[in-house]
């Protein structure tokens, strides 16, 4: 198979080849160095070309499913910045947990100021959650019309509270 290719196949196609690129001209402009170099920044080439800029995300009305995707994204962000702070005050902290539990006991906080505070610490995790939660059945491809992903946003953010309460009141 390879001596049939290489006597007969090769062959023809290298000369296919020559013959396509022999009747084809082409004709090569020397341009100077300097008149390829731009002195004009993007900004400035939109304004002479009279371009204008895009209005971008300031023409946009905000929407419950962009809000809810840029707050998942922020609550991962605060888990995992959280995580690592714990994570580095435990390695450089002097003292055990014990200690810093005994320091907020101290400060005679109020049942209820003490659970508003857990409320907020434990907030992120619970939103990631249900919101999660939400993103793992859109996966099966489960209430994707755009009134089923409305339902689901406004259920979700009831979800999360509703989890958060929960975590707050342990």
């Amino acid at each position: 198979m390879y001596a049939l290719s290489s006597t007969l196949i090769r062959p023809a196609l290298r000369q296919g080849l020559q013959v396509a690129a022999a009747s084809r001209q082409v004709s090569l402009k020397v341009v100077s160095v300097g008149s390829t170099v731009k002195d004009e920044t993007f900004f400035e080439k939109n304004e002479r070309l009279g371009r204008q800029m895009s209005p971008h995300l300031t023409i946009y009305k905000p929407q419950l499913t962009s809000m809810l995707s840029i707050a998942h994204r922020g609550t991962g962000l605060a888990l995992g910045a959280t995580v690592w702070a714990l994570g580095l005050g435990a390695l450089i902290a002097s003292h055990d947990i014990n200690h810093y539990i005994t320091m907020i006991e101290g400060l005679q906080l109020s049942g209820a100021t003490l659970t508003a505070i857990k409320f907020i610490i434990a907030y992120p995790a619970g939103y990631h959650t249900a919101n999660g939660i939400r993103h793992l059945i859109w996966d099966t491809g489960s209430f994707l019309k755009i009134k089923e992903v409305y339902s689901t946003g406004y259920i979700m953010v009831g979800a999360s509270f509703v989890l958060t309460a929960i975590l707050a009141l342990l």
